[in-house]
């Protein structure tokens, strides 16, 4: 990254678009969030900008976050693909998996329709064994016929997801070969999931296949747009790539936007020395939730996306439709809060632009936590009196005050949070209580303490930046490719010969588009990860290892690892189930210390505020920006920034760093 223009990390949410841009050689620093433009993301990164007073001529590097891909899978507004399989196996997206996705209602259809309907499925006469052995070589007749087929469809995206083209990809590559002189779009399974399970392997290609017309439009244009800037992408894996590489594998962006917030959690983390993090992003729209132990945020391989399987690398966020524009409902089993939000657009009541539907915002606004003397953002004056409006008839239906009803829905948003760092904790066999939490993201901090004492957690981070925190973490996210390859061999039955064969194939895949940026091999540094398992088992373990490979080492970490996790582990046989590995450039971005001089904080104003329904507290507010370095505040307390509200009730205390970081504790500890 060069030092001499700007480096500006962008990140386009569901309600809001974060800007951070930092200038190395003076040390200047930018923040700046302006509303999303839901149907123009492009035009949400010009007013982001435009609004730092940025031209793209100033700027050196764009890292951009970005939630085109999701919304367009989540929204069904995906392209029309044909699917090419192995004869005899067309029709695998409709057999899938035996499980319902909603096991107690019998009168919902069991799965999502699948996304290639028969019309459009294509046969090849074609075989490969699941050692890689060709069966049956398809022959040019054969593959012609498919392109033939194929564009009589009328569409311009094909996936091809060939049986066992994870043990060889030869067949796979030929028709893919012979698909790209006639379509502009061509999604291969062996590339964008060389794994075992026929099922999953085959959606994600299908998946990838219906997003690359969307993405390559929007890349291009971003492209044209912030010319003269070099543009990267964040994707999935808590890293950013080119846009060709990501063009060509569009769905690796499907998590691009939380994805950066991990990132910059996974830098505040090592930086501070803290082995165990919880993060809690708590947005406009969402909640996102993930683990980070060492410094390195968790990795998942199986997820799904708007009930489609997605498998490939992508941090293990947990989220949840629980943000602070989400809408409060009253029904037959109490208050619920999301998964509709209000948006940006008209957004909370307390917003005052037209929203009367209630919000978790406009529970913040009856309980005093937002200062209505203030402008969110210098742009949002805010409507108490609206916000107690729209909270009114669901306070009435419960026969309680507004402000009763107002600390209810922060317990249920708060217990829904739990159930989720739950979900990333004791499911990984950690003990959350031994973590730190740290919170961002625009209501995350407002939330924070709360949570944390529902938890159990004693020890609080609100970071520099938290209002703009996954934009920070486009700035600070090393350039990187990730890939994951069946393995499957076994303790007892190595072949060293044919592992060391596919690490050096897929060592030399990855490090090809760094090559192509100009990084030499002595820059990149290469992360290995190998999945293991019992004979039999399911699912693996995921173990960290080093080249040479030490197979006895191997066994020990992770027999170690499936005790941490299940509480046992046997001398039995294992076998390497896949291969990850991770090819990266580090990014070395720095920021100064605030260094704000000051003997002790000073309040801006005091205002009620209500922490329990029997009386207010008259809670001193103060300006985040004019912190010194080394001041303790006792909650109550509020703390302030353009975007963002910290809470810090009754029994904590706040305290800052020289590095403009806010940690919360409990007083008892």
């Amino acid at each position: 990254m060069s030092e001499s223009g700007w480096q500006v990390g962008i990140d386009i949410g569901g309600t809001f678009t974060d800007l951070v841009a930092l200038l190395p050689s003076t040390g200047d620093v930018r923040s700046i969030k302006v509303p999303t433009q839901r149907n123009d993301p492009v035009a949400s990164i010009r007013a982001a900008l435009a609004a730092a007073d940025l031209s793209a001529e100033s700027v050196d590097d764009l890292v951009h976050g970005t939630t085109l891909v999701t919304n367009a899978i989540v929204e069904d507004r995906v392209e029309p693909v044909a699917l090419v399989a192995t004869e005899g196996f067309e029709d695998v997206l409709d057999i899938g998996r035996a499980g319902r996705q909603h096991l107690y209602r019998l009168d919902l259809p069991p799965r999502r329709e699948a996304q290639v309907p028969p019309e459009r499925r294509i046969a090849l006469a074609e075989r490969v064994d699941f050692t890689g052995a060709a069966v049956r070589i398809p022959d040019t007749a054969a593959i012609d016929a498919v392109v033939t087929q194929a564009q009589a469809m009328g569409i311009e995206s094909i996936a091809v997801s060939l049986l066992h083209a994870y043990a060889n990809a030869d067949h796979e590559r030929a028709v893919g070969a012979a698909l790209a002189k006639a379509f502009p779009f061509v999604s291969l399974s062996h590339q964008v999931n060389p794994e075992t399970r026929e099922f999953e392997r085959t959606a994600t290609t299908v998946l990838n296949a219906s997003v690359m017309p969307i993405a390559a439009r929007y890349l291009d244009r971003l492209q044209r747009e912030v010319k003269g800037a070099r543009l990267h992408v964040m994707h999935s894996a808590g890293g950013m790539a080119s846009p060709d590489a990501a063009a060509r594998r569009p769905l690796s962006m499907a998590l691009s936007g939380p994805a950066a917030g991990i990132s910059a959690a996974a830098s505040v983390a090592a930086s501070l020395g803290l082995e165990k993090v919880l993060t809690f992003d708590m947005g406009g729209t969402t909640t996102d939730v993930c683990l980070i132990l060492n410094g390195a945020a968790e990795i998942s391989t199986d997820s799904k996306l708007a009930g489609r399987p997605v498998r490939q690398p992508m941090v293990a966020v947990e989220s949840i439709g629980a943000g602070g524009g989400s809408l409060v409902t009253l029904g037959t089993g109490g208050l619920s809060i999301g998964p509709q939000s209000a948006g940006a657009e008209p957004g909370p009541a307390a917003y005052g632009r037209g929203g009367t539907r209630a919000t978790v915002t406009d529970a913040n606004a009856v309980l005093g936590y937002l200062d209505p003397a203030k402008r969110l953002g210098g742009a949002i004056a805010l409507d108490v009196a609206a916000a107690e409006a729209a909270l009114a008839p669901l306070a009435a239906r419960l026969g309680v005050g507004i402000v009763e009803l107002a600390l209810g829905v922060q317990r249920v948003a708060n217990a829904a949070m739990v159930r989720a760092l739950a979900r990333v904790t004791v499911e990984r066999g950690v003990d959350g209580r031994q973590c730190t939490l740290l919170a961002f993201g625009g209501a995350g901090p407002m939330h924070a303490v709360g949570l944390a004492r529902e938890f159990g957690i004693a020890e609080i981070v609100v970071p520099r930046f938290s209002s703009g925190f996954s934009a920070l973490g486009c700035i600070v996210a090393d350039m990187s490719y990730t890939q994951q390859q069946s393995v499957r061999m076994l303790s007892t039955g190595w072949d060293a010969t044919r592992f060391a064969a596919l690490h050096d194939d897929m060592l030399a895949a990855l490090m090809a588009p760094l090559h192509s940026h100009g990084h030499g091999a002595d820059e990149i540094d290469v992360e290995r990860t190998a999945l293991v398992r019992y004979v039999g088992q399911s699912y693996a373990v995921e173990v960290p290892f080093a080249q040479p490979l030490d197979l006895d080492r191997l066994g020990r970490d992770f027999r170690q690892r499936h005790h941490e996790i299940y509480g046992y582990a046997t001398e039995e046989h294992w076998e390497m189930q896949s291969l990850r590995m991770c090819a990266l450039v580090a990014r070395r971005t720095t920021f100064g210390p605030l260094g704000i001089p000051g003997e002790g904080a000073v309040p801006t104003s005091v205002n009620p505020c209500w922490f329990e329904p029997a009386a207010p507290h008259q809670t001193p507010r103060y300006d985040r920006d004019r912190l010194p370095t080394g001041a303790r505040i006792a909650g109550p307390a509020i703390v302030e920034d353009a975007w963002s509200t910290i809470v810090v009730p009754p029994g904590y205390t706040l305290s800052s760093d020289a590095m403009g970081h806010l940690w919360i504790r409990e007083d008892a500890r």
